[in-house]
């Protein structure tokens, strides 16, 4: 069996960047015993169904060892490295990730990893890992703001759509103060100033968005 490293040589050689994030990335999740996935890009319905896909498989995995191994007490499983390198995207599918995270960590450790940029709906991914092995690369930038939306139409399905977007940001702050160390007031204050609200990796250390600056 190749190495992985002789793996990676043979993609460059054919003519892929060297530094091509993605395609390392999606090698990663090509070969399970290495517990790693990642959402690299918007946050979309195609993306966001690999990433759960991957959860899911992985995680089924550990109970199938754990299983295997008759009169042990289970352990907890070994942990998921889960990539995000994202300007933000759709937050119905941010929320999908973010219910079987929530899941899965219970059992099974999920350390999350900001690479790149973390933005927007990306956010809340990289605070959902477990608490304690959220990692952010040095040079990482994260961007908060609130629900960007556009309607239009009937007067009724405008007050309709802005309500659901209300409705929607409601969750998402919960969800983020749950996962930092942020208020939801305090988070509210950083929306209203209606612009991005751009951190280092420091900052989303400080904020309780990350643990661990790499």
């Amino acid at each position: 069996m190749k190495k992985f490293s002789e793996e990676v040589e043979e993609k460059q050689q054919e003519g892929q960047e060297n530094n091509d994030l993605a395609a390392m990335l999606g090698m990663a999740m090509d070969r399970p015993e290495m517990r790693a996935i990642a959402i690299y890009g918007d946050i979309n319905e195609e993306r966001c169904s690999e990433a759960i896909y991957g959860l899911l498989t992985l995680d089924a995995s550990s109970k199938i060892m754990v299983a295997e191994e008759e009169g042990e007490v289970p352990p907890l499983n070994d942990p998921i490295t889960f990539y995000v390198s994202s300007y933000g995207g759709q937050a119905t599918e941010m929320f999908a990730v973010y219910d079987v995270m929530r899941d899965i960590r219970e059992r099974t450790p999920i350390e999350t990893y900001g690479v790149g940029k973390v933005m927007s709906a990306g956010v809340l991914l990289l605070a959902a890992g477990t608490k304690g092995e959220r990692k952010i690369g040095r040079h990482c930038r994260v961007m908060i703001h609130g629900v960007v939306a556009g309607q239009h139409g009937h007067i009724a399905d405008i007050e309709n759509e802005f309500s659901e977007t209300k409705q929607t940001q409601k969750m998402y702050v919960k969800a983020l103060a749950t996962e930092t160390d942020m208020t939801e007031r305090y988070i509210k204050k950083l929306m209203e100033r209606k612009t991005n609200v751009y951190l280092d990796a420091e900052e989303a250390v400080s904020l309780g968005i990350a643990d661990i600056i790499v």
